[in-house]
């Protein structure tokens, strides 16, 4: 399990802020949600955890080791971070079976062929897929790919899941399916999630703690029931819940 702390972060585009001197503290084994409307910069952090994005200023730590200083100019490269990533698009191999695809990232740390078979169906039983093994993604269904894509990334042993919309592209009721089997799913490994969403009531149901980001700065970080209750300014409680709150002014 990895703490992660972000320090006075800030990313610009030309003359734009995607994200403003932020700082968050992601507790070892949470699953932490950043939550924001489009272009509030919550993907733009996710990416900066991941090396994917350099940032310009600010400093990025996994428990007491730096992976990112700007001020001493030091950027620790991807494959180093020991993280692993599920996107909206799930990003599996087409002309691979499921098993091939699940065993891709064992393959390339050269593991031993006895072993890549039993992580990889312990970790497909463990998503419900193992009898879907031999087939190929175009043979499933939406929701059986994005399990594949988890099964691919949690047999890495990453110390960071990285998480960005998920769940996005799968219809209402299967997405509530997957939330639980996700929240089940980090119970049972205890590792860090940093998982990005537009979706309040996935962030409501699943997150340990939420950041709401808007315009680039972090509005609020709660725990969930703490942010509906008592919205630190008029942009929360206007942005959390579902109808939004009424507005009156005085």
């Amino acid at each position: 399990m990895t703490n992660i702390k972000i320090k006075k972060l800030v990313k610009k585009y030309g003359k734009k802020f995607a994200v403003n001197k932020i700082d968050l503290d992601i507790k070892d084994g949470e699953l932490f949600i950043l939550l924001g409307p489009s272009g509030c910069g919550k993907s733009t952090t996710l990416l900066s955890i991941a090396g994917v994005i350099k940032p310009e200023e600010g400093e990025i730590w996994f428990d007491d080791i730096p992976i990112f200083n700007g001020e001493k100019k030091y950027n620790e490269r991807p494959q180093d971070r020991n993280i692993a990533m599920v996107f909206q698009d799930y990003a599996i191999y087409p002309h691979m079976t499921v098993f091939k695809n699940i065993a891709f990232p064992l393959e390339v740390r050269k593991k031993s062929k006895k072993e890549i078979e039993k992580l990889v169906y312990e970790t497909a039983k463990s998503l419900d897929i193992e009898d879907q093994l031999e087939k190929k993604p175009r043979q499933l269904s939406g929701g059986q790919r994005q399990r594949v894509a988890l099964a691919r990334a949690i047999v890495r042993e990453p110390n960071v899941f990285l998480m960005d919309e998920p769940l996005s592209n799968l219809d209402a009721k299967l997405r509530v399916f997957a939330r639980a089997s996700l929240k089940k799913l980090h119970k049972r490994l205890g590792i860090t999630i940093v998982y990005v969403t537009h979706d309040q009531i996935e962030a409501m149901s699943m997150g340990d703690t939420i950041a709401i980001l808007n315009k680039g700065i972090i509005e609020q970080v709660d725990k969930p029931l703490n942010i509906y209750n008592s919205p630190k300014n008029l942009f929360v409680a206007g942005f959390i819940g579902s109808p939004p709150m009424n507005m009156i002014e005085g």
